[in-house]
């Protein structure tokens, strides 16, 4: 929110009784959140390099096997390269499949780190954050605001990803009946659905980052500071889930169970990664959603 903007409220809020906050001006508070994180450049720029991957990986695919070849074997490989990736030219909707694949482990966190990293951090270091306090809102209301509004990110990212690849793979390779990863062959709009089950899934998955993200947005005044720890948190787990001699601590690492998406297109569906997965992001959402209050709610705001 911008600092006119604040001032705005604060000055419509000044005139008026005190009063506790109606549910109303809650929803209105989240709007208004929304309206403002959307409609920075920065938000509109990290959107359109996530649309851009889907296009460039499918403008590939189309390139590699002009020649009727199968995908990885100009460079030398066995033919086969990644499950996804491998049956793009059979039917486009894989292009979906794969695209969220590419940018889960790396472009999609990063996006939702930035967005977090900068929710409470940017407010202070802009000098809004007090006036934004000034008026009716209260410090809880006010991060679950911007809470909200990360999770709303987490979704449009993943679904600007699932989009574009889904109108990619339509335009550059032909569509019909889906083969599942267990071999069973359903319909396309059986497909389709699942599709929608895979981007909700890997949207779910990104919540655990996105609440470590608004804690540490807490900890500082400096929207760059904030937004630089997250992404190299970031890092660091994502390393840490390689290494073999970690394995006792890697299943309590958000990004553990990131690629159990691939289990939605079984038949039956493999609830048992799935399940993990989301027990885990809840487990993260419980401690640092508590951490950010209990920092959040104590911390002097001095800008």
């Amino acid at each position: 929110m911008s600092q006119a903007e604040v001032k705005a409220e604060v000055e419509r809020a000044a005139g008026a009784p005190t009063r506790r906050p109606s549910p109303l001006w809650t929803l209105a508070l989240f709007r208004s959140e929304l309206g403002t994180t959307f409609r920075r450049w920065r938000t509109i720029a990290l959107l359109g390099v996530l649309a851009a991957i889907p296009v460039l990986t499918g403008i590939a695919v189309k390139i590699e096997t002009s020649d009727g070849g199968s995908f990885g074997e100009g460079h030398g490989g066995d033919g086969q390269g990644p499950a996804f990736f491998s049956q793009i030219t059979n039917n486009g909707i894989f292009l979906v499949f794969a695209s969220l694949a590419a940018t889960l482990p790396v472009f999609l966190p990063m996006a939702i780190g930035v967005i977090a990293g900068d929710s409470i951090a940017g407010e202070a270091g802009s000098g809004t954050l007090r006036y934004l306090l000034v008026a009716p809102a209260g410090r809880t209301r006010l991060l679950l605001a911007k809470f909200t509004t990360v999770i709303a990110f987490c979704l449009v990212a993943t679904g600007v990803v699932a989009a574009a690849g889904l109108a990619t793979g339509a335009l550059l390779f032909p569509l019909g009946d889906v083969t599942l990863i267990s071999g069973t062959t359903v319909s396309f709009t059986d497909g389709l659905l699942r599709t929608l089950a895979v981007a909700g899934v890997v949207a779910c998955s990104l919540i655990g980052i996105a609440t470590v993200g608004l804690f540490i947005s807490t900890l500082t005044n400096s929207g760059i500071a904030a937004m630089a720890a997250t992404v190299g948190l970031l890092i660091t787990v994502q390393i840490l889930d390689t290494i073999p001699q970690l394995h006792a601590i890697q299943p309590y690492l958000f990004p553990h169970y990131w690629l159990s998406f691939a289990d939605v297109l079984r038949d039956p569906v493999y609830w048992d990664q799935l399940i993990k997965n989301f027990e885990l992001q809840a487990l993260y959402v419980a401690v640092f959603g508590s951490a950010a209050w209990a920092r959040f709610t104590a911390k002097d705001i001095t800008a």
